[in-house]
């Protein structure tokens, strides 16, 4: 038997290929590869063994007359194709509708003359579940007029290019409706992401946020319909070779879907996310009047707020229309066409874990974006205050070593010289600024000096800080180190601020990272001075994040754990329990410079954060407990210091807790 197909080069076209070569029939398998995708086809056929040599491209184009195949070709297969498998078609939910209609409906056209014209014995239309629109109930194989809700472009086109086979088609065909067709069963491979893999990157996103074991909110949602590539093509060769089964539809699906929320924690079971234990049925939305919900959609803000929360969610605009999706999919005729062969749907639950693991590998959006610190920095200006020891000093060598131009900012003047000549060894730029950041007016002057000597200031790093381990009992008559706590720590860290933002703003482009502490999230106890510092300075970047989101100046808070540096150095028992490197805690700023979020913690930071927000009282009593097993510092009573060593439950509970000051 000799074949021709288009489509070819696409996923599933691919996919059927090479099944057909699996089959020991010597015919020719002729596929139309448009000029553009040779070099794909090219590398694909690499893929195929030896029989490789039965598969012949065929120059032309699914969008032109005939396909755009010159006569004198198709004269020469006139007669000799048993199977046309028109498989070409624009398979996405966020494709313009001109290309969708140019591709799916006028493309079928073309193909179904093409057929005609060579005279093939049987034209096979890959069709989709989309032909049926949103459709409420079951809808049978043999229902195609009955199809309902078809306003998205591409059901609108799915549907219609159907109906050019049903009604113009002069020779026999067939026509198949898959679902969601999603990667390989046995291998998970897929060329892109569509359906089911819109969802990954939230997951992947729950999974880096929060441990596996936490029970989350989820969406119910109507039953969506998925099939595995490898389903699809068995199951449509099977029944394209069968006979008398002419002048019929066939769905391709699954006789049990799931629910989306089910689909859902399925994929995060197999990326070792947290379930969606607690399901929302998304059907209560449907009682909001339509009204409503357009006129909603219609104001500014609700626009710019849904659109950002797709867009960082990885999802196309349209996607949550289909919560709800109403329509299940009557599968008999299939299931009698296939009986015997031993063909049938896979678990989605036995193979999930290789779509997560091929997605993650190959596909994950991350993958395709520049990670590399260098890329992000080269030749820009980063000021980062307390730059001579601790996170200042790691994180000022990790900027250089990535290109920048590193303006060191501390008080020391002979450290930072150190760190100056350190970075300079290494052939890194660096300059040095003292400055001592309590002083508002010599902030001013920092910045302003340089911005004359370098014309701008890219990233501004706020990491020059105060701590202080004291419990309010004993800070009764000690104002000042409220006073200046919060001159360094946010007074100071504003200044900067406001004397560089409107550079930033002039230029549409800048970078604020804020060192945080953990200590905001948790509400550490004897900390009070450190972290309603830090927590203003939360507070403001918040608020500017919001003032600032479409000017290309984005706002960054760290809320750094426990860290080993000089500033904790005076409290004796943290030599006892985990803490984190300078080195480990500047790759927090590394992120931050390659992603740009709003906010970077730790998973037990952001665990407190909503610990606290859904049971105020538990998480008090946790701190509280803590702060009965950590005492006061000798130096906090103002007694004279002596060794401090931590009880084997302290340092149990502090690795428990680890990264949180105590």
């Amino acid at each position: 038997m000799n074949y021709f197909i288009t489509g070819g080069t696409g996923f599933i076209g691919h996919n059927l290929i090479g099944e057909l070569l699996k089959k020991k029939s010597k015919g020719t398998i002729y596929v139309l590869v448009r000029k553009a995708s040779k070099k794909k086809f090219a590398a694909q056929k690499k893929n195929w063994d030896s029989t490789a040599s039965r598969v012949v491209p065929v120059t032309g184009d699914l969008t032109r007359a005939m396909l755009g195949i010159p006569a004198k070709k198709r004269r020469e297969l006139e007669g000799k194709i048993d199977h046309v498998f028109h498989l070409g078609a624009v398979y996405d939910l966020m494709a313009d509708a001109e290309s969708q209609i140019s591709v799916n409906v006028e493309g079928t056209k073309n193909a179904v003359r093409f057929a005609e014209n060579i005279k093939a014995k049987r034209f096979h239309h890959m069709s989709s579940i989309a032909a049926a629109g949103l459709y409420p109930g079951i809808f049978r194989e043999d229902m195609f007029e009955e199809a309902h809700g078809l306003d998205n472009a591409y059901f609108r086109t799915k549907h219609n290019s159907e109906g050019i086979v049903r009604r113009e088609c002069a020779i026999p065909w067939r026509i198949y409706r898959p679902g969601i067709v999603v990667g390989h069963s046995e291998t998970g491979v897929i060329d892109k992401i569509d359906g089911p893999y819109y969802f990954f990157k939230l997951i992947q996103k729950m999974r880096k946020m929060m441990p596996a074991w936490m029970p989350t909110l989820g969406i119910e949602g109507g039953r969506i319909n998925i099939v595995p590539v490898d389903y699809v093509v068995q199951a449509t060769l099977h029944i394209a070779h069968k006979p008398k089964l002419d002048g019929q539809c066939f769905h391709l699906t699954d006789p049990k879907p799931k629910r989306i929320g089910e689909v859902l924690n399925l994929f995060a079971y197999a990326a070792h996310a947290p379930q969606m234990t607690m399901r929302i049925d998304a059907r209560i939305f449907n009682y909001i009047p339509a009204a409503i919900k357009q006129g909603l959609k219609m104001l500014p803000p609700i626009r710019r707020i849904s659109d950002q929360v797709m867009k960082d969610l990885g999802l196309p605009p349209d996607m949550m229309k289909f919560v709800n999706y109403p329509t299940k999919f009557d599968n008999n005729e299939t299931q009698r066409a296939l009986k015997g062969s031993g063909i049938k749907v896979p678990r989605l639950e036995d193979y999930a874990w290789r779509l997560w693991d091929y997605w993650e590998r190959h596909l994950d959006p991350d993958l395709f974006i520049d990670r590399s610190l260098h890329g992000h920095v080269r030749g820009k200006v980063v000021v980062v205050t307390g730059a001579s020891s601790g996170i200042g000093h790691a994180v000022a060598l990790m900027m250089a070593r990535a290109g920048a131009k590193v303006m060191l900012v501390a008080r020391g003047v002979e450290k930072l010289a150190e760190s100056l000549d350190e970075i300079k060894a290494a052939e890194g730029q660096a300059w040095s600024y003292p400055c001592d950041v309590t002083d508002l007016d010599a902030c001013d002057q920092l910045i302003d000096r340089i911005v004359e000597d370098h014309g701008a200031i890219d990233i501004l790093v706020n990491n020059a800080g105060r701590s202080i381990r004291r419990s309010i009992s004993l800070s009764y008559d000690r104002f000042h180190d409220f006073e200046r706590t919060m001159q360094l720590n946010y007074f100071g860290s504003l200044r900067l601020i406001l004397r560089a933002l409107p550079g930033m703003e002039a230029r549409k482009t800048g970078q604020v990272i804020n060192i945080s502490s953990i200590g905001v999230l948790t509400n550490s106890p004897r900390f009070s001075a450190y972290v309603a510092s830090k927590a203003a300075l939360d507070a403001f970047s918040r608020c500017a994040s919001s003032e600032y989101s479409d000017t290309g100046i984005s706002f960054t808070t760290i809320n750094m754990p426990l860290v080993r540096t000089p500033m904790i150095a005076p409290t004796k028992m943290y030599d006892n329990v985990p803490t984190i490197t300078p080195d480990e805690a500047a790759e927090f700023i590394r992120q931050a410079v390659i992603y740009r979020p709003q906010r970077i913690a730790t998973r037990l930071g952001i665990f407190a954060q909503m610990l606290h927000a859904v049971a105020p009282k538990v998480a008090e009593i946790v701190m509280n407990s803590a702060f009965r097993m950590f005492p006061d510092s000798s130096a906090a009573k103002g007694i004279a210091e002596h060794q401090q060593k931590a009880s084997q439950e302290q340092v149990a509970f502090a690795s428990l807790m680890r990264g949180i000051h105590w």
